[in-house]
Order: C-alpha cells, then structure tokens, then sequence
C-alpha cells in the first residue's frame, strides 16, 4: 500500500496527541489509580475491544471498519473525568460520551477525527430516598437498573422513563426521555429536578451553581453538548399497586385499517392513565390474500389501574377494538417495564438490571441492524396515506420493518413548549416512529434497508409536520444535516439550523445562546452538537 504525505503526516499526527494525551492523563491522575488500573485502555490493552463493544447497541456500529477511538477512559470517580477533559483539551482530542450506547448513529463511540470515549458504566449508583419521594442515579446507569432499584424500595413508586431496560439515563434524560406513562407524568426530563455536570473548564457543578439556564438546557438539549452529566435527582412518581396490559393484534383481515385509522381520533383523548400505542408491519399469513404477508397491528396497552375500571373505558370509547377481559393482565410497574422491555412476565425482573443480558429482550431493535426516523403527526391520517404506508411496508420482509405509533394528549399537551428544549407538546396527535430492520451484514444490505427507509420518510412527508417536519432528538438521524466536525473547523447557526429546528423549533436558538456562554470554544461538539457562534474550536498542531 502507498500512502501520500497528508495521510502519513495526519496518522503521525493522531499518534503523537494519543501520546501526549496519555502522558497528561498519567501526570494528572493519582498515583493509587495509575494510567493502567482499569481506567485507561489504548488498542494495545487486550480487554480494549471488548469494553468497546460492550456498549455499542446498533449493529451497524460493530464492524472493524468503524472509526475506533484511540483511548477509551472509564472513570470511577469525578476527579478522573475532570482529568480526561483537561488532557483532550490539552492534546486536541474530542471525547465522545457514552451512558448506554444507544444513539441511534452511533455518536456516543464513533467519530472521523481522533477522539476519546469516556464511558460512565461506572456510574451506575441509584440511591432512593422513599420518604421525600426522590433518587438520586448515575448518568452511566441503564433504565432497568433504576426501575429495578425503585420497585425494591416501593410497590408504588415509579419514574416515567424508556422502555428499553439497556438504554442509559445519561443520554435518554438530557435528550427528552418518553415511555409508556408520559401521557400521566410527561417525559424524564420533565421530572428531573437536579443535576451533577463537569463543565468544559473541570468545574462540578450542581443546579444551583449551573444556574437555570444549563440545567434548562440539559433537559432535552441533549447533555453532551454542554458537558460531563454524572448523575441526576428524580421526582419520583406515585402509581397504583396494580396496572393493567394488554397486547392485542389485528391484521388487514381483521379490519386493521379502519382501526388505527380511528384510534388517531381516540387514543390522544383518552384519560391520561391509559397509554394504547401501536406497533405496525408486516408478518407471514396463511390468511393473507393470496398467502404471504399481510400488516399486523398490535394494539399495546398500559393502564394505572385495575382491569375492572379499564374494561369500562374501552366499551366505551373504542369497542371496535374488542379488547376482553382474557386478553388483560393485572401487574405490577415492575411487570410492565417487563412487558414493554420486551420480555415475558414469567422471567425474574432482575434481568433488567444487566448491560447484556443472557435472556434477550423481544425488541426488534436489540436483535437487528436498523435505520429509524421519526415524524409528528398533528392531524388524523386517511385511510388511504394508511394503505399507502402499507404497501411499502410490504416490501419488506416478514418483521423487517415497523411503525411504532405512540399517542400524545394527557399531560403532554398541558406543558408549554418551551418549558424545556424538548418542544413537541401540545398540537401532537402522536409521533410515528419509522424502522428498517435486516440481519445481513456489509454495505449493501445496509445501503438497501436505508434507501427503503427513506422511501417510506419521503412518503409520510404529506401526512406530517411542517415548518419544520419536526423530529425527536433520541431518534437520532443523520440524513437531517450535520455539522462540520473537523479540526478547526466552524458550523454557522444557519448551517445547524437545518437539523436543529427539526429537533428544537424556537428552542434551538436558546440552546445556541447557552452553548456559546458556557463552552465558548465548542469544545464538546459532535456531528449533531449545539454549536457555538462565536470562537473557533481548538486544536493542537493547526
């Protein structure tokens, strides 16, 4: 292989801030922890790969040709992570946050320029005071380990997070955070009440000592942007003993058009209480025109309360549906995080409190690789934008592409847009939810579930906002725009605009004045960061 002169000088470049990089780290860090006591890793460490791997969630992220960081740091202590900024500053490194490894394009542990993750698995403690009705959990801690930690302490209390138990509480909070009660108690962020951020100049600060103004921004600003987030204080919720699920599915046969074309008339009216989402594609079908497929709908529900007060509800507001008693289950809110984690009631709870679980979660997109983008739907769909949708999904295979439909109403149109970053309240009739899924790996199996994901995006455009078609920032998706990432190099606000209104709206400009207070120089930056207006990034060696 010949390599030019600008590839040999950047890999020498790369090499000599690795280097320096580390030498600042062993200078810095306390002798009793050392730069080699499982809180550095170079490629060289033998254990590097798979501290690696461990927490990268999307498959298309796994392959050797993904760029690699050359240091991974995994603190124990906050002192460690004011150390790893100072030395990436120092040393020109961009460092890349990691909670659970999640984001759906990979921005937590990938990156085109050389960079550092900083992985907080370490900070996973959740400390729950019962009586005050609140907790205390690290940024570095999955959802499974926070609701298992909360249902060992109370049977009625609960926080309203994700469903997926491996997601991080690090990025799902500073993002937004939505899962099956936010039509009772709104999002995550909604119920955070105090922060710990490390600051791009090393400082620890609280909510008190941030001030409003970053702690306003770090719920649904995403955190990354503005800082190190190691742990959050809850408000904790009150829920009954018991709740109710069900989970029934009707496929084209069975009339499915007709009712998810009138549950958009029903399900964002209902009492808060009741959460009846919707998770659509296509499936085999002996009964299907002709065989093959046909498109299943699975009508999934969470009720706080007992089945004997759900039934009611139902007859009355959506009998189409035909839910019966014997398709309901009585539970706990452990047993529902159960449900919607995608796991049977009959396995042990504490199977949630892994990062990798022996049993596997029934989530398409913990098994799979996929591609997702997300739109807002603001007013009722007809049947025919329905059976168009229908259509493409059927070009997929059998559970290689979905819809996921989740309504709004309830709590979330009681709180203003502009209360926190996240924007999308009140005007929302539901969000849906668009993936790709497919299980062959290289390039062009990727390329072919990503174009048809983007037909199906390109379809919905009709049927969904405007000025701007908005999005959710957690449902990261890089076909938005993006800003420029490299050394010394600037991203405009009109240029971060084209995927930061999408994401923000109005708020996007209020995320843009915070960021260029309080890290001027853009230090913590990704594809899809909050820019700074006014400072150049820096860089060594430019």
């Amino acid at each position: 292989m010949i390599l030019s002169s600008n590839s040999c000088d950047a890999q020498s470049s790369h090499s000599l801030r690795q280097n320096d990089f580390l030498q600042c780290m062993s200078l810095h860090l306390p002798n009793n922890t050392g730069i080699s006591s499982s809180v550095v890793y170079t490629p060289n460490d033998a254990s590097y790969l798979s501290i690696l791997l461990s927490s990268v969630r999307s498959l298309r992220f796994r392959s050797s040709s993904t760029p690699r960081p050359q240091v991974i740091v995994t603190p124990f202590e906050e002192s460690q992570i004011q150390t790893t900024v100072l030395c990436a500053r120092e040393n020109g490194m961009q460092i890349r946050i990691r909670s659970g490894g999640h984001d759906y394009e990979g921005l937590s542990y990938t990156s085109q320029v050389p960079f550092v993750v900083l992985d907080l698995f370490n900070f996973s403690e959740v400390n729950i005071d019962v009586d005050q009705k609140t907790a205390w959990v690290g940024a570095g801690a999955i959802i499974g380990q926070l609701y298992y930690r909360i249902s060992q302490t109370s049977r009625t209390l609960a926080f309203p997070a994700g469903a997926c138990p491996t997601v991080g509480v690090g990025g799902l909070f500073s993002g937004g955070g939505y899962g099956p009660m936010l039509r009772k108690f709104g999002l995550a962020a909604d119920n955070i009440i105090d922060a710990r951020i490390i600051d791009v100049n090393g400082r620890i600060l609280d909510r008190k000592s941030m001030g409003e103004d970053l702690f306003w921004a770090i719920r649904g600003g995403g955190g990354s942007s503005f800082g190190v987030i190691t742990a959050w204080k809850l408000k904790l919720v009150t829920v009954p003993e018991t709740l109710t699920i069900f989970s029934v599915g009707r496929t084209l046969e069975q009339n499915a058009t007709q009712l998810v074309h009138k549950w958009q008339y029903i399900a964002p009216n209902l009492d808060e209480d009741i959460l009846l989402s919707i998770s659509i594609g296509p499936v085999n079908s002996s009964g299907a025109a002709g065989g093959g497929k046909t498109i299943q709908a699975n009508f999934n529900s969470v009720y706080l309360g007992g089945v004997d007060k759900l039934l009611p509800l139902l007859d009355q507001s959506f009998p189409e549906l035909g839910v019966r008693r014997e398709d309901c289950t009585e539970v706990s809110w452990m047993q529902s995080a159960l449900f919607f984690g995608g796991y049977s009631l009959q396995v042990s709870p504490e199977v949630v409190t892994s990062r990798n679980p022996e049993i596997r979660s029934t989530l398409p997109i913990t098994r799979y690789y996929f591609k997702a983008k997300l739109d807002y739907v603001q007013e009722p769909i007809s049947i025919e934008g329905f059976e168009g949708m229908w259509k493409l999904l059927l070009e997929r295979e059998a559970n290689m592409g979905e819809l996921l439909v989740v309504p709004y109403g309830g709590k979330m149109k009681e709180i203003s847009e502009t209360a926190l970053p996240f924007p999308h309240r009140a005007g929302n009739l539901y969000k849906i939810q668009q993936l790709a899924y497919w299980e062959e790996s290289g390039a062009v199996a990727s390329e072919r579930s990503i174009s048809w994901s983007r037909k199906l995006h390109d379809y919905m455009t009709p049927y969904v906002s405007k000025s701007p078609r908005a999005s959710y920032m957690n449902y990261r998706d890089l076909d938005l725009g993006v800003n420029n990432n490299g050394d010394g190099k600037t991203t405009s606000y009109a240029q971060a605009s084209v995927w930061g209104l999408k994401y923000f709206k109005n708020n996007f400009k209020r995320l843009v004045q915070i960021k260029t207070k309080v890290d001027p120089t853009n230090f913590f930056r990704n594809e899809q960061s909050i820019p700074s207006l006014y400072s150049k990034s820096p860089s060594k060696n430019n």
